[in-house]
């Protein structure tokens, strides 16, 4: 994902609760509506219990729209397929601390195969877990709901979570982007951002059948904007 000013609220859609049936249709809605990424989960079965895309639906994606393509590998053995997820058109490779023990070594893989390395964790793995790879990747991911399915609920805890890594980052990698994914809508989102992130996925926020996507968006940046306000006044 390119370099962002922290002053700036990244908001990606996740096509995990998208219509596949129109999904070309709607990433360019989203595009139109200000997305400033599309957000690709990559789940097969075994280290979450769902399956849902590869190669052929991010290749899709990327010829479908300009915006950055974050995918997020909830899968194992992910060091397997670095090279053949950047070269399908990926500019963010989130990596689990669970998923194998050699971390350190698969986000440098994700760095020369010429994506954004990233780095995430179940919310019931510590945070102490990502200390040793925090001063190399550029971002990190905090998951607010249990991977795996969309349309969850967000966990309050996760708040704490937030707050925890965002000192972390400012200690030791400054620059690093904070994501947020997991039950993000308006209600939630201002609360994110105050507690530090800088980069919020939302899928059936804006993805649900009954949902207006512009408006959706328009929503969504609307409060994260109240909030970076409202900070700037403290």
């Amino acid at each position: 994902m390119p370099r962002l000013s922290r002053n700036h609220i990244a908001i990606g859609p996740s096509i995990l609760s998208a219509d596949f049936c129109r999904l070309g249709e709607q990433v360019a809605a989203v595009e139109t509506a200000g997305a400033d990424f599309i957000h690709v989960d990559v789940m097969d079965g075994v280290f979450v219990p769902n399956i849902s895309v590869g190669f052929p639906i991010v290749e899709a994606v990327r010829a479908a729209t300009e915006l950055p393509i974050d995918i997020h590998l909830m899968i194992v053995e992910p060091a397997r397929w670095i090279e053949r997820f950047a070269a399908a058109g990926a500019d963010t490779i989130t990596v689990h601390v669970e998923a194998h023990p050699n971390l350190y070594r698969t986000l440098r893989s994700i760095d020369e195969a010429g994506a954004t390395p990233s780095v995430t964790l179940n919310p019931g793995t510590p945070v102490v877990m990502l200390e040793p790879v925090l001063p190399i990747v550029r971002q990190v991911l905090i998951m607010s709901v249990n991977p795996g399915f969309g349309g969850q609920t967000f966990i309050p805890a996760s708040l704490g979570r937030i707050r925890h890594v965002r000192e972390l980052l400012d200690a030791t990698n400054p620059t690093c982007r904070l994501e947020v994914d997991g039950g993000i809508k308006v209600g939630n989102a201002g609360k994110v951002v105050a507690a530090g992130a800088d980069t919020l996925v939302a899928g059936s926020a804006i993805y649900a059948p009954d949902v207006d996507i512009a408006a959706a968006m328009r929503a969504l940046r609307a409060e994260v904007t109240s909030e970076q306000a409202i900070s700037r006044e403290r």
